[in-house]
């Protein structure tokens, strides 16, 4: 079918738009598995479509992020987190003129890999397989799209580009030399922006801190008199919805601001130069001295609270004699995964089960098999 000759194509598209120093569909290094360009999407387009259509992508709704369903059902999960990176990413990379297709892509997918019950999952099933090699949500989430999802028959996984599984590698090989490409620098940064954001909300909405005490933190106490010098007579919901509006706004002028005038003064050729070269989208140092200081009175005050310690010790337990009961008994496997247990191994994927499991199925799961009857 041919197309009106008024649209234009992602190419088109991108050379009005985009910086120079921004990843272009045209010099993408394609797939592992060519395949034919679609006629008016482009790779990453397609990417963070196969991305979003996934299971694991859509299990993420049953994922705790920090906090589990035990605490309310007010905070967020692992999707939630994942679509407020992904908007927040698209905004900074807009301004910045980056690839907003390939950002998007990224931001979906950061988050794919991680097993039920946030960290506290991923530090027992990494200590469950210690003699294996141990286990990384960032690993997980490549072996998720390159060979646990099936959309094509005649190809393993998603088939998505080198640049988006590039993202990927880079949050686990941390020391290349080679730094990644602007638009996976931004997805980094603007998670951070997102979980200091979203941390400080959920942690005052279920009262593990009270705002007299975040206004403890420097930055959060600049922002409370912002806030109360503007607007007066906010009740305390409102006041909360207004500090985490202003935290979330600072974070994201002053990344854009910096980042924006380095860029501006180094004029990059092309992405590559960029990558080459000194410098790192992230916030200007001044700011970045707030937010470490933020992020340390919330793994004081709020990662490492009692409440929320005890949840994870109960649910870190619960994993724990998961996996051993797998080990001992591998025919409660599903049938498809005792056959991936004949190609990786009984402890392999026992761990790989457990971690595609939502926080309600393996609750279910340990409630049928493994819990002790009375």
């Amino acid at each position: 079918m041919l197309l009106p000759q008024n649209l234009l194509l992602v190419d088109q598209r991108e050379s009005l738009i985009l910086a120079p120093y921004a990843m272009h569909s045209c010099d993408s290094m394609g797939r592992q598995h060519p395949e034919t360009p679609h006629t008016y999407r482009g790779p990453f387009q397609r990417d963070r479509d196969r991305i979003l259509h996934s299971s694991a992508y859509r299990r993420l709704s049953g994922k705790m992020q920090v906090f589990t369903g035990e605490m309310g059902d007010y905070h967020r999960t692992r999707l939630t987190h994942t679509q407020e990176v992904a908007t927040i990413a698209r905004t900074i990379g807009r301004c910045l003129q980056l690839n907003e297709d390939l950002i998007e892509a990224l931001a979906l997918m950061h988050d794919i890999g991680h097993p039920p019950y946030g960290h506290a999952g991923e530090d027992v099933l990494n200590e469950c397989a210690s003699e294996i090699g141990g286990f990384s949500h960032n690993q997980f989430a490549l072996t998720i799209v390159r060979e646990l999802e099936f959309r094509y028959r005649s190809v393993p996984g998603l088939n998505l580009t080198f640049e988006c599984l590039q993202g990927q590698t880079h949050r686990i090989e941390k020391n290349n030399s080679t730094k990644p490409l602007l638009e996976v620098q931004l997805v980094d940064a603007a998670d951070s922006v997102t979980y200091d954001a979203h941390d400080t909300d959920d942690a005052l909405k279920l009262g593990l801190v009270t705002l007299d005490e975040m206004s403890e933190n420097a930055l959060i106490a600049d922002i409370i008199r912002h806030v109360r010098e503007n607007y007066a007579g906010l009740s305390p919901d409102l006041m909360r919805q207004a500090v985490v509006h202003r935290l979330l706004e600072r974070q994201v002028t002053d990344l854009l601001v910096h980042t924006g005038r380095k860029l501006d003064e180094l004029s990059f050729p092309n992405s590559q130069a960029a990558r080459e070269s000194d410098f790192k989208i992230g916030p200007s140092p001044e700011f970045s001295e707030q937010k470490t200081e933020l992020e340390k009175f919330l793994y004081e005050r709020v990662y490492r609270h009692p409440r929320l310690m005890e949840v994870r010790k109960r649910a870190q337990n619960r994993l724990r004699q998961m996996f051993h009961g797998f080990i001992e008994h591998p025919e409660r496997f599903p049938k498809k995964y005792q056959l991936r247990a004949d190609k990786i191994g009984i402890r392999r994927m026992a761990i790989e089960y457990l971690a595609g499991m939502t926080d309600h199925f393996c609750e279910q799961l340990f409630a049928k098999h493994f819990a002790k009857k009375k």
